[in-house]
């Protein structure tokens, strides 16, 4: 045989079989691996799991806290006053010089905020009271005993050492015209429906609400706020609860 007779065999047999795998592999399909899934439930870390509020932040037993719980069965140290009084820079119902228009320097900060967000929705307020001293509540309580009698009064106002005003995170508000100054009717007032709204966005709770003197002593004063800090007050707010509740003290209805 020719050697050029053998080439083209042998590129005879090449193409028959080049062809033969073309058409062998044309219609096979083709394979993937299939990637593994994830899993849709992956456990979140400590961290991202919502921790529980720590109501041993601040002490509710040392005069300067901020958390400091004061009724008719805790009192204050004789003739205590707060350090860091204040006149803060909003409308006051009396003098700068009177010892009522004072409060702590950071009650005096969240007051102003919120009486400055106030006025920007046409609601202006008023300080009406704020630190009282123990000799000044002494004249206070005196005037509710011989007014309406000692059973009354302690209905309605603190005796002395026993007094909110008296931590200087206290204070009555009301509205710049007066309009139910110190009254249950201030709650009905575009003011006082303003202040049950929003206090709490600045660190104040109501302190003694509607239907809870079994639990704080005292009858019911929309006017009276307590400055707590923001996250407190935001949790009381959504516990609906008093300061004795929520921090699993003893209710203070009697001395």
């Amino acid at each position: 045989m020719k050697r050029h007779n053998l080439i083209g065999l042998t590129l005879a047999a090449l193409i028959l079989i080049t062809a033969l795998l073309w058409v062998t592999f044309r219609h096979k399909p083709i394979t993937q691996t299939a990637p593994t899934p994830r899993s849709s439930h992956t456990t979140p870390s400590v961290a991202d799991q919502p921790q529980p509020f720590n109501k041993t932040l601040y002490s509710t037993s040392e005069a300067d806290s901020i958390w400091v719980v004061i009724n008719k069965k805790r009192i204050l140290a004789d003739g205590y006053v707060p350090v860091d009084l204040i006149n803060p820079n909003v409308p006051l119902r009396l003098a700068k010089t009177s010892e009522e228009m004072l409060v702590r320097k950071t009650t005096a900060t969240a007051m102003e905020s919120m009486f400055q967000a106030a006025s920007k929705d046409g609601v202006l307020l008023m300080l009406a009271s704020g630190y009282r001293s123990q000799s000044l509540q002494k004249v206070v309580y005196n005037g509710f005993v011989q007014k309406d009698g000692q059973v009354a009064a302690d209905r309605a106002s603190a005796r002395p050492g026993h007094s909110e005003h008296q931590t200087g995170l206290a204070f009555d508000v009301e509205p710049a015209s007066r309009t139910c100054e110190i009254q249950e009717c201030f709650a009905d007032t575009p003011e006082g429906k303003w202040v049950a709204l929003h206090a709490y966005d600045y660190g104040f709770i109501l302190r003694y609400g509607k239907d809870q003197e079994t639990l704080t002593g005292y009858e019911y004063e929309p006017w009276h706020l307590r400055f707590v800090g923001v996250d407190l007050a935001k949790e009381m707010q959504q516990a609906h609860q008093t300061l004795e509740q929520f921090f699993d003290l003893p209710a203070a209805p009697n001395y």
